[in-house]
């Protein structure tokens, strides 16, 4: 089997968007004999990121230029996930998270054998459900639901971290910038 490695992060919209087209081309593969493991690899949007996340609005004003603009963006988005089968609820979301500790729980659901159902948990919860996926209590329900309890304590320490922070800036000086 080969493996397919997705350089993602988990409040990336277009990510979502091309794992719901990723699925479905594995899912035809497979009829056709072929399979492929995917793998999920951090990558953090905002590197510097406060650890608590910031509002979203304002966070999108600064990135953007004005809640006007970042709205605009938004409706795009939504218009190509819908074209992939996904309802993005941008009007939920209230925070844009840190990463960190999403990608660690990813990483730990790759040892797991649970990682594609934590990452697809995790991209619904915040895109459909506005679920803050920075906040580790938030995080342990969540991959909980997927199939990997436990994250709580794995969280409150310093578990998968520097491997995560290593893989990030592997990539950045690989040349990926989002």
């Amino acid at each position: 089997m080969r493996t397919i490695d997705v350089i993602s992060d988990a409040i990336c919209p277009w990510c979502w968007i091309c794992k719901a087209h990723l699925d479905a081309a594995l899912a035809e593969l497979r009829d056709e004999g072929l399979a492929f493991a995917v793998r999920w690899r951090p990558f953090q949007l905002n590197p510097d990121m406060p650890e608590p996340g910031v509002e979203r609005d304002a966070y999108r004003a600064a990135k953007f230029g004005s809640v006007e603009r970042g709205r605009e963006l938004d409706a795009q988005v939504a218009e190509a996930g819908r074209a992939a089968g996904l309802d993005f609820r941008h009007d939920r979301m209230l925070r844009t998270p840190n990463t960190i500790a999403a990608h660690r729980v990813v990483r730990a659901a790759e040892e797991a054998g649970v990682q594609d159902a934590v990452v697809e948990r995790l991209f619904r919860a915040y895109f459909q459900e506005g679920q803050d996926i920075g906040d580790a209590a938030v995080l342990d329900a969540l991959s909980a639901e997927a199939g990997l309890p436990g994250m709580a304590a794995m969280l409150a320490g310093e578990a998968h971290r520097e491997a995560v922070l290593a893989e990030d800036m592997a990539a950045r000086r690989g040349g990926i910038s989002g």
